[in-house]
C-alpha cells in the first residue's frame, strides 16, 4: 500500500520518507480540500511545524494546490497526476457557506484574461460560494 504513496512522492521529485507518506496519505484520506489545522487535528501523533514544512514542500513540488477560500483558512487538495499546476490547470472551488467545507471542481476551468501588455498571471483565485447540498443548512 505505501507504494502507492510513495510513487506518488517520487514522481514530484520528493524523498518518501514515513511522516511524508503519513501525510501524503491523510490528505487523500479527505473527500473535500483540507486546511493545515484539518491534518493537525488527524495526525494527532505529527507536530504542527513539520506538517507545515510538508505542506510548503508539497506545495512547491507540486503534489498539491492551495486556495483561499474566504474563510480566512488556505485550503489544499491534492493534484492529479498529469497537474503541473500551470494556468491551464487551474480551476474553479466551491466554498459551502453552512458546513464550511470546500471542494475542488475541476470540470470547470479558470477563464482565459487579456491582460496589459507585458502583465503576468501568478494566480487565480475563483470561488464560487452557496450550499453544498449535503449538509443540513439549517443546523447552524
Amino acid at each position: 500500500m505505501n507504494d502507492i504513496f510513495t510513487k506518488m512522492l517520487e514522481e514530484r521529485g520528493i524523498k518518501p520518507t514515513s511522516v511524508r507518506i503519513l501525510i501524503l496519505r491523510a490528505m487523500l484520506g479527505f473527500d473535500r480540500a483540507f486546511s493545515m489545522n484539518d491534518l493537525v487535528n488527524d495526525l494527532i501523533s505529527v507536530d504542527k511545524s513539520t506538517i507545515s514544512r510538508t505542506l510548503h514542500l508539497f506545495h512547491n513540488s507540486k503534489l498539491i494546490h492551495s486556495f483561499a477560500d474566504g474563510s480566512g483558512s488556505m485550503k489544499y487538495s491534492v493534484c492529479s497526476n498529469d497537474c503541473d499546476c500551470s494556468l491551464d490547470d487551474l480551476h474553479a472551488h466551491f466554498y459551502c457557506n453552512y458546513c464550511k467545507q470546500a471542494f475542488c471542481i475541476e470540470n470547470i476551468p479558470v477563464p482565459k484574461f487579456e491582460l496589459l501588455q507585458n502583465a503576468e498571471i501568478e494566480s487565480i483565485n475563483l470561488v464560487i460560494k452557496g450550499y453544498c447540498g449535503k449538509c443540513n443548512k439549517f443546523a447552524t
